[in-house]
């Protein structure tokens, strides 16, 4: 089964040997893709809506796997029983649906081994919540597919490290790693940001442009700190 290049980057933080629950699985595709490649030795796909849910179950059927991959109506972890899986999935959501799934299923959360989470939104948001509650950015990848560009977490248990505001704006560990593709995102946001702040320079009497103003120097300070992780 082919995935498209954001999910195989979700797919590529599973361990080996992993027992997934996938949080609003949609069509199922990374269940069944981790379990066809015996990365996953089972799967729950789990779905708060049952057309997406039957969906699933129709492309799990269709691949052989009805005895290896579930498909579960839930509400985030709710129908998740402690034990179940090690491994928690939550992709193509925004970010505060994420914090939301791990706030309501706390009791499972903190059964798990690992959580992959890709947030479409609120991106620091979510760092921050992780560092907050005890879970660690273990490792982190990023791609860029149809002009947007998604982020993806390996969360583990454990003590944070401290990080500055840039660092939980953009990502530690991609900035460590000198991830070409974040590169490539902040010189983009740069551009963004440099451009907004030509067209407030000539509505600096009102107000409303003067605090826009002050809130881009600010996005460009942390971007340009962050750059400088680059070498540039």
């Amino acid at each position: 089964m082919e995935l498209s290049k954001r999910l195989y980057a979700v797919a590529g933080l599973v361990t080996e040997g992993a027992s997934v629950a996938d949080v609003g699985t949609d069509h199922g595709y990374i269940p069944i893709y981790l379990v066809k490649q015996g990365i996953a030795s089972k799967a729950l796909a789990l779905d708060v809506n049952e057309g997406p849910l039957q969906r699933a179950r129709f492309h799990i059927i269709g691949h052989g796997l009805k005895e290896q991959i579930e498909a579960r109506l839930s509400d985030g972890l709710r129908a998740v029983a402690p034990g179940e899986a090690d491994t928690m999935i939550a992709a193509g959501m925004g970010g505060n649906l994420i914090i939301r799934i791990l706030t309501d299923g706390r009791q499972i959360v903190d059964t798990l081994s690992v959580c992959i989470l890709q947030p479409q939104s609120e991106i620091e948001k979510v760092r921050r919540y992780l560092a907050a509650n005890g879970l660690v950015i273990e490792d982190e990848d990023m791609v860029e597919e149809d002009g947007k560009f998604y982020p993806v977490m390996r969360v583990v248990h454990g003590i944070p490290d401290s990080c500055e505001d840039y660092e939980y704006r953009y990502g530690k560990k991609l900035l460590q790693k000198k991830h070409p593709v974040l590169h490539k995102f902040l010189l983009r946001e740069k551009g963004i940001q440099e451009s907004i702040l030509e067209q407030l320079a000539a509505r600096t009497e009102s107000e409303s442009a003067r605090l826009r103003e002050a809130e881009i120097l600010e996005e460009l300070r942390l971007t340009q700190k962050a750059l400088k992780s680059y070498g540039g």
